[in-house]
Formats: C-alpha cells, structure tokens, sequence
C-alpha cells in the first residue's frame, strides 16, 4: 500500500462524497487541517455528518463549513465555547443536529472503530440525559453504558511532518485527536507543514504509521 502525495489541498479532497461521515482532526485550532477544510469548501460535498472535539471556532476552519451550509450534524465534546457563534447559531435556528459526547467516550468510540471493537461499557455519563435510551450494565456494583464505535468515510487530520511513504510525526499539543481518527476511516488525508524523504524521520517519533494514511499534501 502506498500513499499519494498530492499536489494541492483541491487533489486531497478530491471524492468525498455528500452524506459521508468526516472526523476532523484539532482540539479548537490546535491540529486543525485548516486548508483541507477550504478545499472541501470548494469542492462542494454537503449533507456531512462531522466528528470533532470542538464545533468550530471563529469563521474559519471547521467554522467555515458549519457557515457554508454542509454539515448536517455535529458529533463532539465542546459545541459551545466564546467564539462558536457559527454552530451556535445554527444549532438555535433548528438547522443543524447535535450529538453530544464526553471527550474521553469520544477518543474511545474512534478507537474502537479502528481496532475491531463492537462496543464497550463506560462508568461516564451514566445517571445523566446522555444515557437516556441507551442500554446500560451493572458491573462491580456501578452503572455502565454501552457505546458503540464511531467509524468514519473520511479523517481530515493535521500533521506536522510526513515522509513519503506517509509516516507522521505530530508537533506538540497538535497531535490530540489525529492519531486515534487516523485508525477510523476508510479514506485519511493529512495535512503537513513538509513532506521528507523515506527515512528522514527517526523511527522513534512516528506515530501514526503510514498504512494507515491515504492522501497527504503539504501546505
């Protein structure tokens, strides 16, 4: 398997089709594959269903495509903070569904996809409207609920570098959900500040392997 090192950000996104599942790397701006976002833009796919941490910050990044009108649902953690008037807006007027999950439930739910695991019980948000009409489990004398994997068509992530057999290595607080969402999609594409050449990158610092990486453009 070998990746494709793309041209442009437009050739990175090239195929995604309406009503696929995007997770979307960045814990607010911090990993966020900003131009992977604007070429999707452009490109036009809609009725997305969109994976992240946060629900997009200011008007630009995942912001840009809550204000373009293409995401039909969010799945995250942190909908609302001080500059998510995009999504707040949008949630308000009825116009876009929220899927709330805790952060640690979130990370776990991506993992599971990525590593074959039907389900898996969790002591979090048990006894809470997160629970509601979901199965839950009594084990060593505490409530648990069941949660299932989040798979999905495509991972957007930001990287800082990659070889070109798509090994990435990550720079500082960048790394969050990148590795993990990297596991759980048919089609990854990664951002990157430079692409070097195979065996450039010191193997101790890898940590999202290559066989997991579709596309990757530098930008």
């Amino acid at each position: 398997m070998s990746v494709r090192i793309c041209a442009g950000a437009a050739e990175a996104v090239a195929g995604i089709r309406d009503g696929s599942t995007v997770l979307i790397g960045g814990f607010g701006m911090a990993g966020m594959p900003v131009r992977l976002l604007d070429a999707l833009i452009e490109q036009g796919a809609g009725d997305l269903t969109v994976v992240s941490n946060n629900a997009g910050n200011g008007d630009t990044g995942l912001a840009a495509l809550l204000a373009a009108g293409r995401v039909r649902k969010v799945i995250c953690s942190f909908p609302r903070q001080p500059d998510s008037w995009v999504f707040d807006g949008l949630y308000r007027a009825g116009r876009i569904e929220l899927e709330l999950v805790p952060q640690g439930t979130l990370a776990e739910r991506m993992r599971a996809a990525g590593a074959g695991i039907g389900a898996f019980y969790t002591r979090t948000g048990a006894g809470t409207p997160l629970a509601e009409g979901r199965e839950t489990r009594k084990i060593d004398g505490r409530t648990h609920v069941l949660e299932y994997p989040i798979k999905g068509d495509v991972a957007l992530i930001g990287a800082h570098r990659s070889d070109r057999m798509g090994n990435l290595v990550y720079r500082k607080t960048a790394r969050n959900f990148g590795p993990v969402m990297a596991t759980a999609a048919d089609l990854v594409v990664a951002q990157v500040g430079a692409i070097v050449e195979t065996g450039a990158l010191d193997p101790e610092v890898i940590v999202t392997p290559g066989i997991y990486v579709d596309r990757v453009v530098a930008v």
